[in-house]
Protein backbone atom coordinates (compact mmCIF):
# COMPACT_ATOMS: atom_id res chain seq x y z
CA UNK A 1 0.00 0.00 0.00
CA UNK A 2 0.95 3.75 -1.15
CA UNK A 3 2.15 5.67 2.30
CA UNK A 4 3.93 8.27 0.73
CA UNK A 5 6.09 9.58 -2.55
CA UNK A 6 7.80 12.61 -3.57
CA UNK A 7 8.78 13.85 -7.39
CA UNK A 8 12.45 14.12 -8.46
CA UNK A 9 13.77 15.42 -11.74
CA UNK A 10 15.88 12.73 -13.45
CA UNK A 11 18.54 12.80 -16.48
CA UNK A 12 19.49 10.60 -18.74
CA UNK A 13 23.51 11.74 -17.61
CA UNK A 14 22.25 10.31 -14.07
CA UNK A 15 22.86 7.02 -15.09
CA UNK A 16 22.38 5.58 -10.99
CA UNK A 17 18.58 7.18 -11.24
CA UNK A 18 17.78 6.68 -14.99
CA UNK A 19 18.12 2.86 -15.43
CA UNK A 20 15.65 2.40 -12.95
CA UNK A 21 13.35 4.60 -15.23
CA UNK A 22 14.09 3.13 -18.38
CA UNK A 23 13.34 -0.66 -16.38
CA UNK A 24 9.89 0.85 -15.20
CA UNK A 25 8.96 1.92 -18.60
CA UNK A 26 10.38 -1.12 -20.14
CA UNK A 27 7.65 -3.15 -17.49
CA UNK A 28 5.01 -0.78 -18.75
CA UNK A 29 5.06 -1.28 -21.88
CA UNK A 30 6.63 1.91 -23.32
CA UNK A 31 9.61 2.85 -25.47
CA UNK A 32 12.00 6.34 -24.62
CA UNK A 33 12.57 8.86 -27.39
CA UNK A 34 16.19 10.42 -28.07
CA UNK A 35 14.44 13.83 -27.39
CA UNK A 36 13.15 13.53 -23.94
CA UNK A 37 15.52 15.76 -22.10
CA UNK A 38 14.75 14.96 -18.39
CA UNK A 39 12.07 13.19 -16.40
CA UNK A 40 10.00 14.07 -13.50
CA UNK A 41 9.80 10.68 -11.27
CA UNK A 42 8.02 9.84 -8.53
CA UNK A 43 9.59 7.06 -5.70
CA UNK A 44 7.83 5.13 -3.06
CA UNK A 45 10.48 3.50 -1.04
CA UNK A 46 13.02 3.63 -3.05
CA UNK A 47 11.42 2.39 -6.40
CA UNK A 48 10.13 4.22 -9.30
CA UNK A 49 6.37 4.17 -9.15
CA UNK A 50 5.21 6.57 -11.63
CA UNK A 51 7.02 8.98 -14.50
CA UNK A 52 6.97 11.45 -17.44
CA UNK A 53 9.25 13.01 -19.75
CA UNK A 54 9.61 16.53 -21.09
CA UNK A 55 10.57 16.73 -25.38
CA UNK A 56 10.36 20.28 -26.27
CA UNK A 57 7.19 21.59 -25.31
CA UNK A 58 5.52 17.97 -25.44
CA UNK A 59 5.01 15.74 -22.78
CA UNK A 60 6.29 11.85 -23.65
CA UNK A 61 6.30 8.43 -21.60
CA UNK A 62 4.16 9.06 -18.85
CA UNK A 63 3.49 6.01 -16.96
CA UNK A 64 2.25 4.97 -13.63
CA UNK A 65 2.29 1.51 -11.43
CA UNK A 66 -0.71 -0.06 -11.95
CA UNK A 67 -1.50 -0.86 -8.33
CA UNK A 68 -1.34 3.23 -8.12
CA UNK A 69 -3.56 4.22 -10.70
CA UNK A 70 -6.86 6.19 -9.66
CA UNK A 71 -5.73 7.05 -6.53
CA UNK A 72 -4.55 10.68 -7.50
CA UNK A 73 -0.94 9.73 -8.58
CA UNK A 74 -1.41 10.55 -12.09
CA UNK A 75 -3.09 13.84 -11.86
CA UNK A 76 -0.14 15.26 -9.18
CA UNK A 77 2.53 13.45 -12.10
CA UNK A 78 1.37 15.66 -14.81
CA UNK A 79 0.90 19.00 -12.78
CA UNK A 80 4.53 18.21 -12.08
CA UNK A 81 5.75 17.85 -15.36
CA UNK A 82 3.50 20.86 -16.63
CA UNK A 83 5.14 23.19 -13.48
CA UNK A 84 8.49 22.12 -15.08
CA UNK A 85 7.75 23.14 -18.28
CA UNK A 86 6.07 26.38 -17.13
CA UNK A 87 9.46 26.82 -15.38
CA UNK A 88 11.55 26.43 -18.55
CA UNK A 89 9.04 29.21 -20.70
CA UNK A 90 7.31 26.10 -22.05
CA UNK A 91 3.42 27.14 -21.92
CA UNK A 92 1.91 25.41 -25.32
CA UNK A 93 2.28 21.85 -24.50
CA UNK A 94 1.18 18.81 -26.13
CA UNK A 95 0.90 15.25 -25.13
CA UNK A 96 0.53 11.64 -27.09
CA UNK A 97 -1.64 9.10 -25.42
CA UNK A 98 -3.16 6.22 -25.78
CA UNK A 99 -7.29 6.23 -26.29
CA UNK A 100 -8.08 5.22 -22.84
CA UNK A 101 -6.25 8.00 -21.47
CA UNK A 102 -7.97 11.00 -22.68
CA UNK A 103 -10.51 11.53 -20.06
CA UNK A 104 -7.78 11.56 -17.45
CA UNK A 105 -6.07 14.53 -19.46
CA UNK A 106 -9.03 16.33 -20.33
CA UNK A 107 -9.71 16.55 -16.78
CA UNK A 108 -5.87 18.20 -16.37
CA UNK A 109 -7.01 21.09 -19.03
CA UNK A 110 -5.77 19.40 -22.13
CA UNK A 111 -8.38 18.97 -25.66
CA UNK A 112 -8.22 16.75 -28.56
CA UNK A 113 -6.47 18.38 -31.65
CA UNK A 114 -6.38 14.77 -33.67
CA UNK A 115 -6.36 10.81 -33.15
CA UNK A 116 -5.86 7.87 -35.22
CA UNK A 117 -8.87 5.42 -34.35
CA UNK A 118 -8.07 3.16 -31.64
CA UNK A 119 -4.47 4.18 -31.50
CA UNK A 120 -3.32 7.43 -30.17
CA UNK A 121 -4.54 11.31 -29.30
CA UNK A 122 -3.11 14.21 -29.92
CA UNK A 123 -3.81 16.87 -26.88
CA UNK A 124 -3.09 20.32 -26.02
CA UNK A 125 -3.31 22.43 -23.13
CA UNK A 126 -5.71 24.95 -24.68
CA UNK A 127 -9.26 24.95 -26.32
CA UNK A 128 -8.88 27.53 -28.72
CA UNK A 129 -5.05 28.27 -29.60
CA UNK A 130 -5.31 26.18 -32.79
CA UNK A 131 -8.04 28.13 -33.93
CA UNK A 132 -6.73 31.60 -33.00
CA UNK A 133 -4.04 30.24 -35.39
CA UNK A 134 -6.01 29.30 -37.78
CA UNK A 135 -7.92 32.63 -37.56
CA UNK A 136 -4.21 34.62 -37.64
CA UNK A 137 -3.86 32.61 -40.94
CA UNK A 138 -7.21 33.49 -43.02
CA UNK A 139 -6.35 37.04 -42.63
CA UNK A 140 -3.69 36.15 -45.22
CA UNK A 141 -6.04 34.24 -47.45
CA UNK A 142 -5.52 34.58 -51.59
CA UNK A 143 -8.52 34.07 -53.75
CA UNK A 144 -7.69 31.55 -56.70
CA UNK A 145 -8.49 28.16 -58.37
CA UNK A 146 -5.38 26.62 -57.88
CA UNK A 147 -3.89 27.31 -54.35
CA UNK A 148 -0.56 25.37 -53.56
CA UNK A 149 1.59 24.75 -50.50
CA UNK A 150 4.56 23.96 -49.59
CA UNK A 151 6.58 22.68 -45.97
CA UNK A 152 10.01 23.37 -45.78
CA UNK A 153 12.87 23.32 -43.46
CA UNK A 154 15.77 24.26 -45.79
CA UNK A 155 19.17 23.12 -44.00
CA UNK A 156 20.42 25.15 -46.20
CA UNK A 157 18.08 26.33 -48.73
CA UNK A 158 19.34 25.04 -51.83
CA UNK A 159 18.86 24.97 -56.24
CA UNK A 160 16.77 22.00 -55.07
CA UNK A 161 14.17 24.08 -52.81
CA UNK A 162 14.05 26.78 -55.74
CA UNK A 163 13.34 24.57 -58.85
CA UNK A 164 10.55 23.04 -56.19
CA UNK A 165 9.06 26.12 -55.56
CA UNK A 166 9.33 27.56 -59.03
CA UNK A 167 7.60 24.98 -60.20
CA UNK A 168 4.31 25.08 -57.68
CA UNK A 169 4.47 29.05 -58.48
CA UNK A 170 4.24 28.74 -62.15
CA UNK A 171 1.31 26.06 -61.91
CA UNK A 172 -0.59 28.02 -58.76
CA UNK A 173 -2.65 31.26 -58.33
CA UNK A 174 -0.85 31.23 -54.98
CA UNK A 175 2.21 29.33 -52.94
CA UNK A 176 1.87 29.24 -49.19
CA UNK A 177 5.50 28.17 -47.85
CA UNK A 178 5.55 27.06 -44.11
CA UNK A 179 9.30 27.03 -42.81
CA UNK A 180 9.60 24.34 -40.41
CA UNK A 181 9.97 26.20 -36.90
CA UNK A 182 12.11 23.45 -34.53
CA UNK A 183 15.61 24.31 -34.09
CA UNK A 184 16.73 21.28 -34.35
CA UNK A 185 18.92 21.48 -37.89
CA UNK A 186 22.11 22.53 -38.20
CA UNK A 187 20.73 26.02 -39.15
CA UNK A 188 19.10 28.32 -36.85
CA UNK A 189 15.54 28.87 -38.04
CA UNK A 190 15.85 32.31 -38.18
CA UNK A 191 19.36 31.94 -41.00
CA UNK A 192 16.63 28.98 -42.52
CA UNK A 193 14.19 31.42 -42.64
CA UNK A 194 16.24 34.59 -43.81
CA UNK A 195 17.83 32.01 -46.70
CA UNK A 196 14.39 31.42 -48.48
CA UNK A 197 13.59 34.86 -48.10
CA UNK A 198 16.27 36.20 -50.20
CA UNK A 199 15.95 33.36 -52.53
CA UNK A 200 12.40 33.54 -53.40
CA UNK A 201 12.06 37.38 -53.11
CA UNK A 202 11.90 37.64 -56.99
CA UNK A 203 8.86 35.20 -56.61
CA UNK A 204 5.49 37.34 -56.12
CA UNK A 205 2.62 35.01 -55.47
CA UNK A 206 4.06 33.22 -53.11
CA UNK A 207 3.98 34.18 -49.08
CA UNK A 208 5.91 32.74 -46.70
CA UNK A 209 4.76 31.81 -43.37
CA UNK A 210 6.80 31.04 -39.97
CA UNK A 211 6.31 28.09 -38.64
CA UNK A 212 4.20 26.49 -35.73
CA UNK A 213 3.45 24.19 -33.58
CA UNK A 214 0.84 22.78 -35.88
CA UNK A 215 3.05 21.77 -38.69
CA UNK A 216 6.04 19.29 -38.99
CA UNK A 217 6.84 20.08 -35.16
CA UNK A 218 8.09 18.01 -32.25
CA UNK A 219 4.66 18.05 -31.41
CA UNK A 220 2.84 17.18 -34.60
CA UNK A 221 5.57 15.24 -36.11
CA UNK A 222 8.43 13.94 -33.67
CA UNK A 223 10.18 11.41 -36.10
CA UNK A 224 10.71 14.20 -38.59
CA UNK A 225 12.88 15.07 -36.01
CA UNK A 226 14.58 11.71 -34.78
CA UNK A 227 15.79 10.96 -38.21
CA UNK A 228 19.20 9.75 -36.73
CA UNK A 229 17.74 7.57 -34.85
CA UNK A 230 15.82 5.94 -37.72
CA UNK A 231 12.61 6.20 -36.57
CA UNK A 232 9.42 6.11 -38.63
CA UNK A 233 5.85 6.61 -37.08
CA UNK A 234 2.56 6.46 -38.78
CA UNK A 235 0.90 8.14 -36.12
CA UNK A 236 3.33 11.10 -35.89
CA UNK A 237 2.07 11.33 -40.05
CA UNK A 238 -1.22 10.65 -39.73
CA UNK A 239 -1.40 13.90 -36.89
CA UNK A 240 0.48 15.91 -38.37
CA UNK A 241 -1.37 15.39 -41.99
CA UNK A 242 -4.88 15.69 -40.52
CA UNK A 243 -4.21 18.89 -38.69
CA UNK A 244 -3.08 20.17 -42.30
CA UNK A 245 -5.90 19.05 -44.39
CA UNK A 246 -8.63 20.05 -41.00
CA UNK A 247 -7.60 23.39 -40.22
CA UNK A 248 -4.48 24.70 -41.75
CA UNK A 249 -5.62 23.99 -45.41
CA UNK A 250 -9.01 25.86 -45.34
CA UNK A 251 -7.69 28.45 -43.18
CA UNK A 252 -5.52 29.16 -46.67
CA UNK A 253 -7.95 27.87 -48.94
CA UNK A 254 -4.93 25.26 -50.02
CA UNK A 255 -5.97 22.93 -53.08
CA UNK A 256 -2.69 21.37 -53.55
CA UNK A 257 0.49 20.22 -51.67
CA UNK A 258 3.95 19.90 -53.32
CA UNK A 259 7.08 18.09 -52.85
CA UNK A 260 10.09 16.69 -53.99
CA UNK A 261 10.57 13.11 -54.40
CA UNK A 262 12.91 11.85 -51.26
CA UNK A 263 15.47 9.11 -52.57
CA UNK A 264 18.14 9.91 -49.48
CA UNK A 265 15.72 9.96 -46.49
CA UNK A 266 13.73 7.30 -45.83
CA UNK A 267 11.59 8.91 -43.16
CA UNK A 268 10.78 12.07 -45.61
CA UNK A 269 9.72 9.27 -47.72
CA UNK A 270 7.43 7.76 -45.84
CA UNK A 271 5.97 10.79 -44.69
CA UNK A 272 5.55 12.00 -48.75
CA UNK A 273 4.19 8.10 -49.28
CA UNK A 274 1.39 9.18 -46.09
CA UNK A 275 0.08 12.51 -47.98
CA UNK A 276 -1.27 10.44 -50.45
CA UNK A 277 -3.35 8.19 -47.62
CA UNK A 278 -4.42 11.35 -45.52
CA UNK A 279 -4.55 14.56 -47.86
CA UNK A 280 -5.96 12.78 -51.01
CA UNK A 281 -8.50 9.98 -50.14
CA UNK A 282 -12.05 11.52 -49.54
CA UNK A 283 -12.42 9.42 -46.45
CA UNK A 284 -12.39 12.58 -44.40
CA UNK A 285 -14.55 15.54 -43.31
CA UNK A 286 -12.75 18.29 -44.94
CA UNK A 287 -11.67 18.50 -48.75
CA UNK A 288 -8.93 16.78 -50.00
CA UNK A 289 -5.87 18.07 -51.37
CA UNK A 290 -4.01 17.36 -54.35
CA UNK A 291 -0.80 16.03 -53.78
CA UNK A 292 1.98 17.12 -56.70
CA UNK A 293 5.65 15.12 -56.43
CA UNK A 294 8.23 16.27 -58.73
CA UNK A 295 11.90 14.48 -59.62
CA UNK A 296 13.96 15.70 -57.59
CA UNK A 297 16.30 18.25 -59.25
CA UNK A 298 20.35 16.51 -60.04
CA UNK A 299 23.49 17.94 -60.74
CA UNK A 300 26.30 16.01 -61.61
CA UNK A 301 23.76 13.08 -61.87
CA UNK A 302 23.64 13.62 -57.94
CA UNK A 303 20.10 14.37 -56.72
CA UNK A 304 20.95 18.34 -55.04
CA UNK A 305 20.63 17.44 -51.09
CA UNK A 306 20.99 19.86 -48.28
CA UNK A 307 22.74 17.39 -46.88
CA UNK A 308 25.40 17.23 -49.36
CA UNK A 309 25.92 21.26 -49.11
CA UNK A 310 26.21 20.56 -45.37
CA UNK A 311 29.07 17.86 -45.80
CA UNK A 312 30.67 20.49 -48.52
CA UNK A 313 30.70 23.06 -45.92
CA UNK A 314 32.29 20.75 -43.51
CA UNK A 315 34.72 20.11 -45.76
CA UNK A 316 35.34 24.00 -46.87
CA UNK A 317 34.48 22.69 -50.77
CA UNK A 318 33.08 26.21 -51.73
CA UNK A 319 33.85 26.05 -55.27
CA UNK A 320 31.01 22.94 -55.24
CA UNK A 321 28.68 24.61 -53.22
CA UNK A 322 28.46 27.80 -55.86
CA UNK A 323 26.79 24.76 -57.68
CA UNK A 324 23.99 23.85 -55.18
CA UNK A 325 22.98 26.78 -54.11
CA UNK A 326 20.98 29.81 -55.10
CA UNK A 327 23.72 33.11 -54.77
CA UNK A 328 21.87 34.46 -52.14
CA UNK A 329 22.56 31.43 -50.23
CA UNK A 330 26.27 30.98 -50.95
CA UNK A 331 26.96 34.78 -50.06
CA UNK A 332 24.61 34.19 -46.80
CA UNK A 333 26.95 30.72 -46.30
CA UNK A 334 30.30 32.77 -46.37
CA UNK A 335 28.97 35.29 -44.07
CA UNK A 336 28.22 32.73 -41.72
CA UNK A 337 31.25 30.43 -42.20
CA UNK A 338 33.59 33.44 -42.63
CA UNK A 339 35.07 34.08 -39.20
CA UNK A 340 37.06 31.10 -37.35
CA UNK A 341 35.47 32.35 -34.14
CA UNK A 342 32.56 32.53 -35.26
CA UNK A 343 29.60 30.21 -33.64
CA UNK A 344 28.75 27.85 -36.73
CA UNK A 345 32.81 27.53 -37.56
CA UNK A 346 32.67 26.18 -33.61
CA UNK A 347 29.52 24.23 -34.16
CA UNK A 348 31.28 22.84 -37.58
CA UNK A 349 34.46 21.70 -35.48
CA UNK A 350 32.61 20.45 -32.64
CA UNK A 351 30.90 17.89 -34.71
CA UNK A 352 32.56 14.30 -34.82
CA UNK A 353 32.71 12.80 -38.28
CA UNK A 354 29.93 10.49 -37.70
CA UNK A 355 27.73 12.97 -36.94
CA UNK A 356 28.31 14.77 -39.81
CA UNK A 357 27.56 11.55 -41.91
CA UNK A 358 24.10 11.17 -40.26
CA UNK A 359 21.05 12.22 -42.15
CA UNK A 360 19.68 16.22 -40.63
CA UNK A 361 15.98 17.48 -41.89
CA UNK A 362 16.86 18.59 -45.34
Amino acid sequence: MLTSYYFEKVRRQNIRKFEPVKAFLTRMGLGIDADVEFFVVAFSNGQVVATGGLAGNTLKSIAVDESLQGKGVSTSLISELVKSAYDLGRFNLFIYTKPENYKLFKEAGFHLLASVKNRVVLLENSKSRLNDYCARLRRLKQFGQRVGSIVMNANPFTFGHRHLVEKAASECDWVHLFVVKEDRSFFSYQDRLLMIQQGLKDLKNVIIHEGSDYIISRATFPSYFLKDEGVINYCHTAMDLQIFRTHIAPALGITHRYVGTEPLCKVTNFYNQQMQQWLTTPTLESDPITLIEIPRMECDKEPVSASLVRNLLFDNQWNMIEKLVPRTTYLHLKRLFDVETSPYQVKRRAMSVTERQQAQPA
